[in-house]
């Protein structure tokens, strides 16, 4: 398809036809329209699976709203993220990877990485920032989870109210003393002076704590098992270090994630030669845009000295990833540190034995089996 048709029609399972982009110049005009709607509770917005489309009706913050709602929402979190605010926290995130390196290396090997490191960088990290307790780790880790992989409509539901009912309170003790994280700041400076209510504050904080640890978490676990399976390119970066923040980028590129965006024409769109009508619902496969060869030659090889940055893993337009500053950083210190601790780190078990999340939500791993 992205070879013939950068814009081409596919079925849903629901029998239902959109629009699937494949193309990385179509597909970054698309996503800076903003005659692309991101509100899911428009009835014609389209569902990718059964539990989606069951729970769409509930609106979420930021990704789930158009301009100028959005923007509002937006320009109160920004100070939050800009490169300064991240470039203060790096000691920080430095500090935590260290003492989770230690910890590992007391332990001795073998390691299971995902849940002895590449979970708990950034959920400490965003704990943190938002100021919430990382005590409750095991708790907002698993209700992520079930409202992110099901599997029934009933488990996201279930989560979603949890993660609100959690928020709630923590919203309840914050307005009682606000504390210095981000939470507490959007208490005394937001919601005191009635630029947010409560029930947009716990949505605002929801995807902000399931954001901010799930997708990091499987771009650091996904980037060593990529590294692992590439030594020619490992021994690369560890010949020149300053190499680091090329090669995160094209490992954000070469694993897209986050694939699968989502949007519905409110007007008619031309664009290729083809006409989206309004009501059509359209689909942003990233991790086709990606590897696009007419933006990026050979696609299919990690190359750390080709110029990656215009890839869209953090989306593109207004809905461009907030945090992506801090993603950036937060893989950056933890491939760097992992590697120089671990100069023999390798797989445990075979490659194609370890086990991957379904891909029909934020593609990750289960387990990352190491050794040293």
């Amino acid at each position: 398809m992205r070879e013939e048709r950068p814009l081409a029609r596919i079925s849903l399972f629901d029998g239902r036809d959109v629009w699937v982009v494949t193309g990385h110049d179509v597909a970054r005009e698309l996503l800076a329209d903003p005659r692309l709607s991101s509100d899911r509770t428009l009835p014609p917005f389209p569902a990718i699976t059964e539990r989606f489309a069951a729970t769409r009706n509930r609106r979420i913050a930021l990704l789930g709203l158009d301009d100028p709602e959005h923007h509002v929402q937006r320009r109160m979190l920004v100070p939050s993220f800009t490169l300064k605010r991240i470039a203060a926290l790096r000691p920080g995130i430095q500090e935590t990877v260290d003492r989770l390196l230690d910890r590992m290396a007391r332990k001795g090997p073998p390691a299971e990485l995902v849940n002895d490191f590449a979970l708990p960088v950034p959920s400490m990290v965003i704990c943190a920032l938002l100021g919430v307790p990382y005590g409750d780790h095991d708790f907002f880790e698993e209700q992520s989870r079930r409202l992110l992989r099901g599997p029934a409509a009933a488990d996201t539901e279930d989560a979603r109210d949890r993660l609100d009912s959690y928020f709630g309170s923590l919203i309840d003790r914050e307005e009682k003393e606000p504390g210095d994280g981000l939470l507490g700041e959007l208490v005394r400076d937001r919601l005191r002076e009635g630029e947010v209510d409560r029930e947009e504050l716990i949505s605002l904080a929801t995807i902000l704590l399931v954001a901010g640890h799930e997708t990091t978490a499987n771009m650091i676990s996904l980037g060593v098992f990529t590294l692992l399976r590439h030594p020619e390119r490992l021994a690369e970066l560890r010949a020149e270090p300053a190499l680091t923040p090329a090669a995160v980028e094209e490992l954000l590129r070469f694993l897209s994630i986050a694939d699968g965006l989502l949007r519905v024409a409110v007007q008619d769109v031309e664009i290729a030669g083809t006409t989206i009508r309004e009501g059509e619902g359209v689909v942003f496969s990233t991790s086709v845009i990606n590897r696009d060869e007419r933006a990026f030659p050979e696609p299919d090889a990690l190359d750390w000295r080709r110029p990656a940055r215009h890839h869209v893993a953090f989306g593109f337009g207004i809905h461009q990833c907030l945090g992506q500053n801090l993603a950036r950083a937060e893989m950056e210190i933890a491939l760097r540190s992992l590697f120089d601790r671990f100069p023999g780190l390798r797989l445990a078990v075979p490659a194609d034995t370890v086990p991957f999340k379904p891909g029909d939500t934020i593609q990750g791993m289960l387990e990352l089996p190491v050794t040293w």
